[in-house]
């Protein structure tokens, strides 16, 4: 079996090991431009030893950022800062993946260390939200704009040309965020969605938005390179999502050119009760390994060496991403190599810190 320094190859991608450090917002661009702290921020994980490093929620429009200080990608001026960083990415032996995304719904909002709280379209740095349905995500929001066929039309639109410019960039993976209540998670939820028209009512429907969005995708993204999905495998709610939804998605999403099935959990619904433990949510990227024959990764509170080889080697997922245990530690990929007695190159600036 496979373990945590096993390489992986997607198509024509190697990843060196298991590790993928997952999408963490910073909110700390101004209109959209990367800088020096993300090129620090995500470089610093590629020196740390991480075989696959996916920038935050990049926002393929304006409108579709969650705060007027989210990193973006929806013109073509973002591209030179974006590719500097791809470039020293690959440099230190790591992919660069990028995670093209849209709000939806939770748009519009402050940083978190300045409370997170909606902004109102009147508002400095406040814009109108959009989603699937008028349903706003808590009472103490206001309701989004219910996107009509031309908006839908446009954020397919949106998505398609992000991803030419992320390959003008170097990104060489590209995730789809389809999960945490942003835009394409409110279409898949039949609690978010209340539509009665082609994108609504029917699994079938919910699921519509997406798969054109995979469609523009796939017509500029090169075949050879990796194609993720992020998934809320459950919303922890009754009446919605389930993981028997999630798995019964990712077998379309194995047909339609997806290689990897991202397997968070909840975000769409306010208040829902989220068991929380270590590796709460590896037993999604289980299932849907398991019964839809697709590469999966595992991500939630995975934050031991033993802990994230254990998931692989036992084949509950494919590939493990870490989040606070990163922030916490940008070197954890190096540090467990030698806890699990695996070699692993360090940097040559670093030897003389070697074990």
């Amino acid at each position: 079996m496979p373990d945590l320094f096993s390489p992986l190859k997607i198509k024509s991608v190697e990843l060196k090991n298991r590790i993928v450090v997952s999408p963490m917002c910073e909110y700390s661009s101004i209109d959209g431009f990367a800088n020096n702290w993300h090129l620090v921020h995500l470089g610093s994980r590629a020196v740390g030893g991480a075989a696959l490093i996916i920038t935050e929620a990049t926002a393929v429009s304006p409108e579709g950022r969650i705060t007027f200080a989210d990193l973006g990608i929806w013109k073509n001026e973002h591209i030179a800062k974006l590719k500097e960083i791809t470039n020293f990415i690959e440099e230190q032996g790591a992919v660069a993946g990028v995670q093209l995304a849209h709000a939806g719904r939770k748009a519009s909002h402050s940083e978190p260390w300045n409370g997170g709280k909606q902004l109102l379209p009147t508002e400095e740095n406040g814009w109108e939200a959009v989603s699937a349905s008028a349903v706003p995500f808590s009472s103490s929001e206001i309701a989004p704009l219910e996107l009509d066929k031309a908006g839908i039309d446009k954020v397919i639109a949106d998505f398609k040309a992000a991803t030419e410019r992320a390959l003008a960039a170097g990104f060489k993976v590209i995730e789809l965020h389809g999960a945490h209540g942003y835009l394409i998670n409110q279409f898949l939820s039949p609690l978010s969605n209340q539509r009665t028209d082609g994108y609504g009512g029917t699994f079938e429907n919910r699921i519509r938005l997406l798969l054109e969005i995979i469609a523009a995708v796939t017509q500029v993204w090169p075949e050879e390179y990796p194609l993720f999905v992020r998934i809320s495998a459950t919303e922890w709610a009754e009446g919605g999502w389930t993981i028997d939804d999630s798995v019964a998605l990712a077998k379309i999403l194995k047909d339609k050119g997806v290689d990897l099935i991202d397997c968070s959990s909840g975000g769409n619904v306010a208040g829902a009760q989220i068991p929380l433990k270590p590796g709460y949510q590896v037993e999604f990227a289980g299932a849907v390994k398991k019964q839809a024959g697709i590469l999966t990764g595992a991500v939630g509170l995975i934050t031991d060496a033993e802990q994230a080889n254990e998931i692989i080697q036992s084949g509950q997922a494919d590939v493990v991403l870490l989040a606070r245990e990163l922030l916490r530690d940008p070197h954890f990929p190096l540090r467990a190599a030698h806890k699990l007695g695996q070699g692993i190159n360090w940097p040559v600036q670093y030897g003389r810190a070697q074990w």
